[in-house]
């Protein structure tokens, strides 16, 4: 199967759902220059990824090999899916694309994406129609064979691509609109770095050049492009570009909050976990008083080797359940197990050490790979207890690493290990931790602004960012 996905104008948050649902199911994906950081870093990690990336003068792949590479991936029984910026039937070449894929007798699906040539004007607090200034909005490239402009003085003109050659279209455009046109260059729109330089026609150029605008940028010309209704000009977060590295499937809520809070946001897991199915096999889980979880991970792993060997939670008999944290206790109620202690501080060696006090048989079920901080807490205080591995922790290979971010979400020491696996950058980033022990690793990493999150939940997390 083919997509022609639209990826949105670069903030991950405006790909559509159907574009990621199909975009994790990819085998092959072939990408343009301009899909966003977060966008990329949603491509499954199987997937064989082939940049397209076109700068003007210069193509790593021409048009045509782009089609051959679609077709023939596809014709392989490769599920594929050509990624383009914006919408990839607005100046996205999608129409040539299908027409060869046509051609070729293959099936395919478009999925429209959301178009730079709207959205970024509107995250700049610009409408490309109001009732009381415009009836209508046109869409040019400016990037086109004949760069032939039409003469609509009365409406909203978008010009994508239009940088490189705003001196020849100021001057067309002088042609049959008034100097004094409101105009509006957006540079990187919708993303952490967008920028917006607003003058009039006959300053056109000279703002662009005296401002050093650089592509992506989409040019607005009418007078909607004097308007500024910003929505997100006072959020506490807007401009900053926030990295979260938790494992997938873990940063949903996170990720919400914090661009309801004005926020780029790239979700980039550093980690993932495997259940160890055969970890409990001949071991009963009966005979211990209290029994410690150290992560929702752990609690799912436990239920899902209990359902696919046939056990029952009930074995645990009268063991208190212990807790390293209130997500981990969200999910034990979730699985209908009371939790009976949770320690003050959300980390391995507070759990450890309020359980060394309790005393009593202990077996605590963790990660393969964990931090052995709690096995020198039990040391310390001499106490019995067992240690059982029922999932482990694996680094991911990561294929795009942004170049820069303002904050960096660390949740674990693995996570941090995770990322430095990956790259030596990004280390100017605040490192937003989950607990001491995290911090910590991000020290070693070589991470030199670092900030703990008051407790290990979303809230503080969201806190400690702003």
């Amino acid at each position: 199967m083919i997509w022609l996905v639209g990826a949105g104008p670069g903030d991950s948050g405006l790909l559509t759902l159907r574009g990621y649902e199909v975009l994790k199911r990819a085998d092959v994906v072939i990408f343009d220059r301009l899909v966003g950081d977060g966008v990329l870093a949603f491509m499954p990690e199987t997937a064989e990824k082939i940049d397209a990336g076109k700068i003007s003068g210069s193509h790593k792949i021409t048009q045509a090999e782009i089609e051959s590479l679609i077709i023939s991936r596809a014709k392989s029984g490769k599920n594929v899916v050509r990624l383009k910026g914006g919408d990839p039937f607005v100046f996205g070449r999608g129409g040539e694309e299908a027409e060869a894929i046509i051609r070729a007798g293959l099936d395919f699906e478009i999925v429209p994406g959301v178009t730079s040539a709207l959205s970024v004007p509107a995250y700049a607090g610009i409408p490309v129609t109001h009732r009381d200034y415009c009836s209508g909005v046109n869409i040019y490239t400016a990037h086109d064979r004949d760069n032939m402009i039409p003469d609509f003085a009365d409406t909203t003109s978008v010009f994508l691509m239009g940088v490189a050659n705003s001196s020849e279209l100021q001057s067309k455009l002088l042609l049959t609109m008034s100097p004094d046109t409101p105009c509006a260059v957006i540079e990187n729109g919708t993303t952490s770095s967008q920028r917006v330089i607003r003058s009039t026609l006959e300053h056109l150029h000279d703002s662009i050049v005296n401002n050093n605008v650089n592509p992506p940028a989409v040019i607005v010309i009418g007078k909607t492009s004097a308007l500024n209704l910003n929505h997100c000009a006072n959020l506490p977060l807007v401009n900053k570009k926030i990295i979260i590295t938790r494992p997938e499937g873990r940063s949903e809520k996170l990720s919400m909050m914090l661009r309801d809070l004005g926020a780029e946001v790239i979700l980039l897991p550093t980690i993932k976990t495997s259940t160890l199915h055969d970890a409990l096999d001949g071991m009963k889980l009966s005979g211990y008083e209290r029994i410690g979880f150290t992560s929702v991970t752990g609690v799912n792993a436990l239920f899902e080797i209990l359902a696919e060997k046939g056990r029952d939670i009930r074995e645990i008999g009268n063991a208190e359940i212990a807790a390293i944290g209130s997500a981990t206790k969200e999910a034990l109620n979730n699985h209908g197990l009371k939790v009976d202690y949770v320690p003050e501080i959300f980390d391995g060696h507070h759990l450890a050490e309020g359980l060394a006090k309790l005393g009593g048989k202990i077996l605590m079920l963790r990660a393969e790979n964990g931090t052995p901080e709690i096995e020198l807490v039990f040391r310390n205080y001499g106490i019995n207890y067992t240690n059982v591995c029922i999932y482990r922790i694996d680094y991911v290979k990561l294929f795009c690493v942004p170049k820069f971010a303002d904050i960096i979400i660390f949740t674990s020491s693995s996570t941090v290990r995770g990322l430095a696996e990956n790259t030596s950058s990004l280390r100017e980033a605040l490192a937003v931790c989950i607990g001491k022990q995290t911090a910590d690793e991000a020290v070693k990493a070589g991470f030199t602004r670092i900030k703990i999150a008051e407790r290990a939940d979303v809230e503080s997390i969201v806190r400690a960012c702003s």
